[in-house]
């Protein structure tokens, strides 16, 4: 995204939106956020805009293997949080379609909870492609919603395994779904999401071989040092609600630990993510616009003992400045 001057009627625009997303219109809410997740030439101003009505509500990051039932979950959440007064925002990252590029909304569809419920707001984006199963224009959405008084914001990812990993870097409270019968717990160690988890959670409690699911999490769990050993394994029935209080009581207590940190210092941790992202999407670009005569010598230099690999992309990037 590329900034250029704003005018003061730019500015005033964006801060009539502001204003108006915070007196809870809907339709201020919803364009504050299409413009944040399009980066438009608004989008700087707006970014500014809601700074100061940041208020550091708990991002709660919902991540598992597919078929764990995590937008059953969610909705389910959301009810809960809904009797006891709360404004649930929700960010849902829906695979992308293979025609539009766009979210294919399955998510959204699930939340039934969320339908004609001023106390929710439901953004469905699409993964893009992106290897973390999350997009860059989620971390400016979860200021959007914080700044409309959504507390707390959930982000629900696609759940593709590995690459799941990247909701931990902007989520002040990981959350990771598992269910019994399709070796779920399994997957769940060797992906990695493990090591991410502040709660950890079987879904599906009422099918056949939950509790081992749940005796294998916990097993995993008692090789880990420190206080990564500290992390609740809870059973939940999302259809009928069973567990749902006990998981969000956990969700709170877990969030209330996380707001000790300054806002600022969260928000730091998101920026940082961004930047990582943008480096990463950056190299991939260079390494694109090289001529292939150019990467085959350097390849060659590397293989024949002339450089390191390390020293030819220090070579390789001095040439795309030189561009």
């Amino acid at each position: 995204m590329t900034t250029t001057p704003s005018s003061k009627d730019d500015r005033h625009i964006a801060t009539d939106l502001v204003a108006r997303m915070r007196e809870g219109e809907r339709h201020a809410i919803a364009r504050v956020l299409t413009e944040l997740e399009r980066t438009t030439p608004h989008t700087m101003n707006l970014l500014e805009a809601l700074v100061p009505e940041l208020g550091g509500a708990p991002v709660i990051g919902i991540t598992g293997p597919p078929g764990a039932g995590k937008s059953t979950l969610v909705n389910a959440l959301i009810r809960h949080w809904r009797e006891h007064d709360r404004r649930v925002g929700v960010i849902a990252v829906d695979p992308a379609s293979p025609i539009s590029g766009g979210a294919i909304l399955g998510d959204r569809i699930r939340m039934t909870a969320a339908l004609e419920d001023d106390g929710v707001f439901v953004r469905s984006l699409s993964s893009g492609g992106h290897l973390g199963g999350l997009s860059p224009a989620a971390v400016r959405i979860i200021d959007g919603l914080d700044a409309a008084d959504y507390d707390p914001v959930l982000i629900e990812t696609v759940g593709t395994g590995q690459s799941e990993i990247d909701v931990a870097e902007v989520s002040d409270v990981r959350v990771v779904i598992s269910a019994p019968g399709l070796g779920d717990g399994i997957q769940a160690m060797k992906s990695g999401l493990l090591e991410i988890a502040d709660i950890l959670v079987v879904n599906k409690a009422d099918q056949r071989g939950a509790e081992q699911t749940r005796q294998q999490l916990m097993a995993a769990l008692s090789i880990r040092s420190g206080e990564r050993r500290d992390v609740p394994v809870l059973m939940t029935t999302a259809t009928d609600g069973s567990g749902v209080a006990e998981l969000a009581a956990a969700v709170d207590e877990r969030a209330s630990l996380a707001q000790q940190t300054p806002v600022d210092d969260r928000r730091q941790r998101r920026a940082r993510y961004l930047i990582t992202h943008a480096a990463t999407a950056w190299v991939r670009k260079a390494l694109a616009d090289q001529p292939p005569d150019q990467l085959r010598q350097l390849a060659g230099d590397v293989l024949s003992g002339h450089c390191t690999a390390l020293e030819a992309a220090q070579r390789l990037f001095q040439f795309s400045k030189e561009k």
